[in-house]
């Protein structure tokens, strides 16, 4: 009880109570945009994003599991049309590379193509293929040296 209040809390208040808050949504948004490409999160999806969310914070089990409640959260959001969509969260990535560009380091192009291999539509495959491309575009204008 006390863990799943906590957790809530976490997820509610997470700009004033979670360190570097910035950093997880940004990564919780490229997240998204991976597994959101085809409109669901599959069993294989949940899986690698739980891998992938542990091996990004391996020593911080609760960052990791925030970092999860993050991407389902905007998933909701796009799935739902609740003040977010697709094009509008590649525009807040695009917008935050720009501002940020550090932020560029986040994007891992090993780990994204984990969940790339849970695609099984060729249309789905070609359009998170794209997805890909953008983001490491992103990587190569915008990041550091």
């Amino acid at each position: 009880m006390f863990k799943f209040l906590k957790r809530n809390i976490m997820k509610m208040f997470r700009e004033l109570l979670v360190y570097h808050h910035s950093s997880l949504e940004y990564r919780a948004k490229i997240l998204t945009l991976m597994v959101s490409a085809n409109g669901e999160i599959c069993e294989c999806e949940k899986q690698k994003l739980k891998e992938i969310a542990h091996s990004i914070y391996s020593d911080d089990h609760e960052r990791a599991e925030l970092l999860i409640d993050t991407v389902n959260e905007y998933h909701t959001k796009i799935v739902t049309n609740n003040g977010l969509d697709f094009e509008h969260l590649i525009m807040l990535v695009e917008n935050e590379t720009k501002e940020v560009p550090r932020f560029t380091s986040k994007i891992d192009m090993g780990l994204l193509m984990q969940l790339h291999e849970c695609m099984d539509s060729e249309e789905d495959i070609l359009f998170q293929q794209r997805i890909i491309e953008f983001l490491q575009g992103l990587k190569d204008e915008y990041g550091v040296v």
